[in-house]
């Protein structure tokens, strides 16, 4: 772990050839991984001369948009595929979720807690990103030739989607049923391209520009959406 003025920066050596800095949302954290043969000291120097960068990365993080911390009462905002709605909370024998125009009617029982709600909520969620996912891996598929041993959808504050790159399976993060579908398309690409391309080179752009070649407006558009609430 290197820390300069007061921000910790994680420090991790592989076999690699070149270095990689990493500004991770939605809290900052930051990461270099390194070549093996490569000193603390030239790590060190690397970093200082990135931390000017580190900061603004750091500093658009802090200044995205985030939902206020939910407790799942009538007129709370309320997203899927990008469309806001406005929470409606009934109270009932069985759970459910329904959308209404502009109204995501949520039954409940009376005496359930927020955190119960959100247990609902959230594999409600589940199963409308996980119907989503079938349709566009099949799409992307097609497209690319790629495909995953398996997949599987987790909640996660740091990353959209995560690949394993010697077993072949890709997780998706369960935010992305709150974004717009384009979103979750250049997700699970970037996770499909990672099956051939472990790292960001120069191999895996090409394959990103190949295939999506707005990309990263793509990118800049899902990184821009509001973030969920986070108590750190």
């Amino acid at each position: 772990m290197l820390v300069i003025s007061d921000i910790p920066i994680e420090i991790s050596k592989k076999n690699i050839k070149n270095m990689h800095l990493y500004v991770k949302p939605p809290n900052g954290k930051v990461s270099v991984s390194a070549p093996l043969s490569m000193s603390d000291e030239a790590i060190e120097r690397f970093v200082r001369t990135k931390f000017s960068w580190i900061r603004k990365q750091i500093a658009k993080l802090d200044d995205q948009p985030r939902q206020s911390k939910r407790q799942y009462v009538s007129g709370e905002t309320f997203f899927l595929w990008g469309k806001q709605y406005y929470l409606q909370l009934e109270c009932g024998t069985k759970n459910s979720l329904a959308l209404l125009r502009n109204r995501a009617i949520l039954t409940v029982r009376k005496e359930s807690t927020p955190e119960q709600r959100e247990n609902f909520v959230r594999e409600w969620y589940r199963e409308q990103l996980k119907a989503e996912i079938k349709r566009l891996l099949l799409k992307w598929e097609a497209i690319t030739g790629l495909s995953p041993t398996a997949w599987q959808t987790k909640y996660m504050t740091t990353r959209w989607g995560t690949c394993n790159h010697k077993t072949g399976k890709i997780w998706i993060n369960l935010q992305l049923a709150k974004k717009t579908t384009e979103c979750l398309e250049y997700v699970i690409l970037h996770e499909l391209c990672h099956l051939v391309e472990k790292n960001h080179c120069e191999r895996f752009i090409a394959m990103m520009d190949k295939y999506m070649p707005l990309w990263r407006e793509v990118k800049a558009a899902l990184n821009a959406q509001a973030l969920d609430y986070l108590d750190y």
